[in-house]
């Protein structure tokens, strides 16, 4: 997806509008068999009364060359101090989520840079670095670290990117913000990130909690996830945070050749299970993975 580089827009949300689509997810349980995957697309995955394409808000207008390195310990963007204790506290979460198989050191190394307690509850502080999911209002969830390591692992490792690189060198596309945690670990791993929320709550929320960090390469959309978010199109990787019975139409349309989604899939038996669905000049791929749990994938916005 070596295109041209899009200009930035202007901070827009959208609306708001009727329908539901879940978001977050919760943890991936241990490996097992599964069953038949589910289908590949689901043609009917945009309703008739879908919303419009969502304008990006840019969470940030510094330069790049602003932008703070992937080294970089919490204060330099722009966060207070670490808290005591958070430091170590996320220096043991990476080294445990070392010891697990697969998952790439680029992602380990920006799990280690963006400090996790910052985008939860205050009164969860001393819980932020288990390998856990946690609340994070309206219903919905932050991801447990394991799984944020593993759908990003995977996503380093799409057939577009160069083996052995440390970082995407193109757009890449989350459905379901939430808190904004993995978005901010996204950006540490791709050249450009697009996150799309369709509960607008969390969408505040999340530019809140993104806000401080300044960072660049990183805009939030309101919006319909389902949809994809067509105008940042073609991405060289689609993580999503909620499941459905069958991948959207439109994330395939919208990834590059080459490129990868990521996303939780209900199989033949109601199970869920992590799909990887890789885009060829002759078609797709895909590969059902381990068994994991996620909020359900809803169209619209609230």
């Amino acid at each position: 997806m070596n295109t041209p580089r899009k200009p930035r827009f202007p901070a827009q949300v959208l609306p708001s509008q009727t329908g539901r689509r879940g978001l977050g997810g919760a943890g991936a349980v241990p490996r097992q068999p599964l069953g038949p995957s589910a289908p590949l697309v689901s043609p009917g995955a945009q309703p008739a009364n879908a919303p419009a394409t969502p304008t990006p808000a840019p969470i940030a207008t510094y330069p790049p060359s602003e932008r703070p390195p992937a080294t970089a310990p919490a204060a330099s963007w722009g966060l207070p101090v670490d808290p005591p204790g958070q430091e170590s506290a996320r220096m043991r979460m990476v080294k445990r989520l070392a010891a697990l198989p697969h998952l790439h050191p680029a992602v380990l190394h920006a799990m280690q840079t963006v400090p996790r307690h910052a985008f939860i509850d205050s009164a969860l502080m001393t819980k932020a670095y288990e390998d856990n999911s946690l609340p994070i209002g309206f219903g919905q969830t932050i991801s447990k670290p394991s799984v944020v390591a593993r759908m990003l692992s995977l996503a380093l490792q799409a057939p577009c990117v160069p083996p052995g690189a440390s970082r995407i060198p193109m757009r890449v596309l989350e459905i379901g913000t939430g808190c904004g945690y993995q978005a901010a670990v996204m950006s540490h791993i791709a050249s450009e990130v697009y996150s799309i929320e369709r509960v607008r709550g969390l969408h505040e929320r999340a530019r809140s909690h993104l806000r401080p960090l300044r960072v660049s390469n990183l805009h939030l959309l309101f919006g319909d996830g389902m949809a994809g978010y067509a105008a940042g199109a073609p991405y060289a990787a689609i993580v999503s945070a909620a499941g459905g019975d069958a991948i959207p139409q439109a994330w395939v349309d919208q990834l590059a050749i080459g490129g990868r989604i990521i996303a939780p899939t209900s199989n033949a038996s109601g199970a869920q299970q992590l799909l990887v669905i890789d885009k060829t000049a002759s078609g797709v791929r895909q590969h059902a993975l381990e068994a994991v749990h996620f909020v359900p994938l809803k169209s619209g916005v609230d």
